[in-house]
C-alpha cells in the first residue's frame, strides 16, 4: 500500500507543479489588468501549498520522482500552444481558460486534501498537518478567484 500512496503523491506533486506554473504564467499575462492582483496572490498561494505537499511527502519518506516533475512543468509549457483565437497574442479566451483550470485544480486540491486526511487516513498519521485549514485555504483561494474567472468569462464570451 505504501508503495501506491507514494505514486499517488508524486502523481499529485506533478499535478501541483503544473498548476503553480499555470498560475505564475497567468499572473504574467495579465500584468496591468483587473486580473493582477488576484492571480499574483493565488499564485503565490499555490506554490505555498506545493511545498506544504512537499513536506507531507518528506514525512512520509516518499521521494519526489523528478522525472514525474519535469513532465508536469513541461506539459504546463506546450499547453501553451493550444488555439485562442488568435494567431499570436493573448486573447480573452486564453484568460478565461486559465482561469477556469485553476479553479479546476482548486477543487480538485480540495478532494486531495480530503483523501489524504481520510482515505490516507494521513490526519491520524500525521497529527502536525491541518488538513483542515489547508481545506479552508482552499476554499478561500477558490473565492478569490471567482470573480476574476466570472469577468473573464464575460469578456470572452460576450456577444459584440
Amino acid at each position: 500500500m505504501e508503495t501506491l500512496l507514494g505514486i499517488y503523491l508524486n502523481d499529485q506533486l506533478a499535478m501541483g507543479l503544473a498548476w503553480r506554473e499555470l498560475a505564475r504564467r497567468a499572473a504574467r499575462n495579465n500584468r496591468g489588468t483587473e486580473f493582477e492582483v488576484p492571480l499574483r496572490e493565488l499564485a503565490s498561494a499555490i506554490a505555498e501549498d506545493v511545498e506544504t505537499f512537499r513536506g507531507v511527502m518528506l514525512a512520509l519518506q516518499v521521494r519526489a520522482n523528478s522525472v514525474k516533475a519535469a513532465f508536469a512543468v513541461a506539459a504546463e509549457r506546450l499547453g501553451r500552444f493550444k488555439p485562442n483565437g488568435r494567431i499570436a497574442s493573448y486573447s480573452p479566451l486564453s484568460r478565461f481558460w486559465e482561469l477556469e483550470a485553476l479553479a479546476m485544480g482548486i477543487e480538485g486540491k480540495k478532494i486531495l486534501w480530503t483523501t489524504l486526511r481520510d482515505t490516507a487516513n494521513l490526519g491520524k498519521r500525521l497529527p502536525d498537518v491541518d488538513f483542515e485549514g489547508l481545506l479552508v485555504r482552499a476554499d478561500r483561494q477558490r473565492s478569490l478567484l471567482e470573480p476574476a474567472r466570472v469577468r473573464a468569462g464575460e469578456e470572452a464570451f460576450a456577444r459584440r
